[in-house]
């Protein structure tokens, strides 16, 4: 694992992984030894580089039964925010990454993403399924800001009719709420915002370059105000450090306008178990025992649980808890009442206009 020799502390501040974990696809590792070695000018460049890949296709099927969607699509992979629970991790060692900190500064960036989605809405027998943008990362990440992939995106499925689902923690959202706006109009869009807790230290901590809960709290507003429809993903709450928000955060996402809300207890997979229990011992050595054993308790032992239909909610006493305090809210505050419905009939490809000059 890489170690943070520039810093006495041993803390990369701004960073979720304080780690870089090997990646188990590759024969070969490398550690560094010396500090006043050859190798010094590596520990040096510590900021987020953008590399751009030459994909081939940009939506995905989902087969998995547990996460709500038929198609995702991801603009980037990789994610600048640095959730240190987050599952899209494990798929940076696809790429030849690790999926510690290297999966925070090395971003892969689907610079040709609004062409290949252009292309897929046009093959033919496509039905119009729903379609997720930030099934594994964030299509508002930071880097959203400088390419502006998610917002053509967003432009593409206006012009198709095509249906979309959102998932973000950032409010850069609200920059393409005039896109949204027109889509909700004719029910083509739903966003789902992510907070899982209220708790800005903790914030600070575990989702380092996201929006506050302040933050996001106002995005659930404003989407609301316009005519958006909105839910909330309280996930992952994590067992002996968020679960307790659960009361709170439903009451603030309620009073702003949400309609839904749904929630995961955080699994702790592949490389992400190591990158986990690395931040938690560095971030809160006193209750370290108390909220690894929890997390356990969850997942018949482990830190994660594989099973389709357990795995997103977990099992066991503290487990069952989070179920009934989530629905006894969610009924407190009238969330769930009504499902979002989005209309694929009205979808069509565009006629091509002629270049008559």
């Amino acid at each position: 694992m890489e170690l943070n020799s520039d810093n006495p502390s041993g803390y990369f501040k701004g960073r979720g992984a304080q780690v870089n974990p090997h990646n188990h696809f590759l024969k070969n590792d490398y550690v560094k030894e010396h500090v006043e070695g050859i190798d010094d000018w590596e520990e040096k460049d510590r900021k987020t580089t953008f590399i751009f890949g030459d994909a081939k296709s940009v939506v995905n099927k989902v087969d998995s039964p547990d996460v709500g969607m038929a198609y995702s699509l991801n603009p980037y992979q990789g994610c600048e925010h640095g959730c240190t629970y987050c599952y899209a991790r494990n798929s940076h060692e696809y790429w030849g990454f690790s999926a510690g900190l290297e999966f925070e500064r090395k971003i892969i960036v689907k610079k040709e993403a609004p062409q290949l989605f252009r292309k897929f809405l046009e093959k033919k027998g496509w039905d119009a399924g729903i379609i997720s943008l930030s099934g594994n990362t964030d299509c508002y990440q930071p880097a959203e800001r400088k390419f502006k992939l998610t917002r053509q995106l967003l432009q593409i499925a206006l012009e198709y009719k095509q249906p979309v689902g959102m998932i973000t923690k950032n409010a850069l959202i609200l920059r393409d709420l005039d896109i949204l706006k027109e889509m909700a109009q004719e029910k083509l869009c739903m966003v789902y915002v992510s907070i899982n807790s209220l708790n800005e230290d903790l914030r600070l901590k575990m989702e380092p370059r996201t929006a506050t809960a302040a933050q996001r709290l106002k995005v659930v507003e404003q989407l609301s105000a316009a005519g958006i429809p909105v839910g909330v993903m309280v996930a992952p709450l994590i067992p002996g450090l968020s679960d307790h928000e659960v009361p709170s955060i439903l009451k603030a996402i309620a009073d702003r306008g949400a309609t839904k809300a749904g929630y995961t207890v955080v699994r702790l997979n592949g490389a992400i178990g190591g990158i986990f229990e690395d931040w938690l011992e560095k971030n809160y050595p006193d209750r370290f025992d108390k909220v690894w054993h929890m997390i356990q308790s969850c997942h018949g032992g482990k830190v994660n649980d594989s099973r389709f239909g357990e795995r997103m909610r977990g099992n066991g006493n503290i487990a069952q808890l989070i179920n009934d305090t989530f629905k006894l809210h969610c009924r407190l505050n009238k969330l769930n009442l009504n499902p979002i419905e989005l209309d694929s009939s009205k979808f069509r490809v565009p006629k091509a206009q002629l270049n008559l000059f």
